[in-house]
């Protein structure tokens, strides 16, 4: 491994405790075999058990979230605020539900009360459920020696790194043709690197942060969630338009990537923001 420079660093930290909620900002958190502790634990799902998503119901960016030791708070404006226990319930209601391709997944029931309190605020039924001790879903595009790496509920892999050099470079490109720059928030990333150069993360195959290795997986392609303001739940078609332009991807141009997967090679471990950050030379 080669630190890249002095300056190269991880700069911010985030976890959406619940899958297309709004995230938090953290200073520290540790690894464990679903990766980023507390990251996507809770997912809000409708009758069928599929799960629901910015992309179809964009007021879900609308829901705060914040975590302590014990419990997962959800608030909302005018609708006040929830608190769901974070601990697995082993005497929860099982229900079957999916993320994309992940089918008949085994989650726990979070309850009447805070199902109300989605459904009212939504306008539309659903329930909140939780990654238990019953839950198992492997990652689907994992390299062959890590095969045995488990997610929660993301989309697809246990965690996004992207670096402040790509977002300033999209930024700048905004600002350039009229438009207004967006903040970090439209890209949910877990990890946020500083001091690297523009889609730098494109390159990287490996990298360590503070004492914990990461295996990138290959780059994120972007939806339309990334055009949904975080703050109002307000739909454009910037930030995406503007990135269609020049981050297709040469071998699949229907995908337009920003950032880069990964996956935690070890299960144990804590990262905190400010750790130095340096990658496979």
């Amino acid at each position: 491994m080669a630190l890249l420079s002095r300056a190269v660093h991880l700069s911010a930290l985030f976890i959406y405790p619940v899958k297309s909620l709004r995230g938090c900002a953290v200073d520290e958190t540790s690894i464990d075999p679903w990766g980023l502790a507390g990251d996507r634990r809770f997912m809000v799902v409708d009758a069928t058990g599929k799960f629901l998503s910015q992309r179809t119901l964009p007021r879900l960016a609308l829901i705060g979230t914040r975590l302590d030791a014990a419990t997962l708070t959800l608030e909302a404006p005018r609708h006040g605020a929830i608190r769901i226990p974070r601990a697995d319930q082993p005497d929860a209601d099982r229900r079957q539900v999916s993320v994309w391709s992940s089918g008949e997944l085994s989650a726990e029931d979070c309850g009447d009360a805070v199902a109300g309190w989605l459904s009212d605020f939504l306008a539309l039924p659903c329930r909140l459920v939780r990654a238990g001790a019953a839950f198992r879903r492997p990652v689907r595009k994992a390299p062959s020696d890590l095969k045995d790496r488990e997610v929660a509920f993301a989309d697809a892999f246990p965690g996004l790194l992207l670096t402040e050099a790509s977002l300033h470079d999209l930024n700048d490109r905004l600002v350039a043709h009229g438009g207004e720059a967006v903040p970090m928030d439209r890209f949910r990333p877990n990890l946020v690197v500083a001091g690297a150069t523009p889609h730098a993360e494109d390159g990287w195959t490996r990298v360590r942060i503070g004492g914990v290795f990461f295996r990138c997986a290959g780059p994120c392609a972007r939806c339309v969630m990334t055009t949904i303001d975080q703050e109002t739940g307000e739909r454009g078609v910037e930030p995406l338009r503007t990135l269609a332009g020049y981050r297709r991807d040469a071998r699949q141009p229907e995908d337009v990537n920003f950032g880069q997967n990964v996956i935690p090679e070890t299960v144990t471990g804590i990262i905190r923001a400010g750790d130095p950050v340096s990658v496979a030379a």
